[in-house]
């Protein structure tokens, strides 16, 4: 299954967001979602094409109300998440899944008071160690996600 995670942005309730508006809402109903990070909706999809296709009829509620959407699908990593843009790139073959690793931008996951928590991002280039360690703060986890390198320069 292909897993979809909204990222709320600090200034708004993301679920109370959404489910204030009809369409959004109708859009989200065959859904199951889950709250794995504070401000934070995650769902699963049959496919990275119905994953882009779902944000893509959200794409008005995601400006206003989403800071970012990530995807995370099997055929390209178990763990690693995919950036909107780049995942409409593998959906479209305009980028090959074992191309999409060497810009990344890995969040920082804190364990908060009320459960796990997405600190601010850091941008890096993959090294032939892996993933470069987390360093903006202390931090219990991270979350990997792959970005287009238009992404990466912004």
């Amino acid at each position: 299954m292909t897993r979809v995670l909204l990222v709320g942005s600090d200034e708004v309730e993301l679920r109370a967001e959404l489910f204030s508006r009809e369409t959004a809402r109708d859009a989200l109903a065959t859904y199951q979602l889950r709250e794995p990070y504070g401000n934070c909706l995650e769902l699963e999809t049959i496919s990275v094409g119905s994953a882009t296709s779902l944000l893509n009829d959200l794409n008005w509620y995601l400006v206003r109300f989403v800071d970012e959407a990530l995807v995370l699908d099997p055929s390209v990593s178990d763990e690693e998440w995919l950036s909107r843009k780049l995942a409409a790139r593998v959906r479209d073959r305009e980028v090959e899944a074992a191309e999409t690793d060497p810009l990344l931008k890995v969040y920082g996951v804190v364990d908060g008071e009320f459960g796990a928590e997405l600190v601010e991002p850091m941008y890096v280039a993959r090294t032939v160690d892996g993933v470069p360690e987390y360093d903006l703060r202390d931090v219990d986890d991270t979350l990997v996600v792959r970005v287009t390198e238009d992404e990466f320069r912004a």
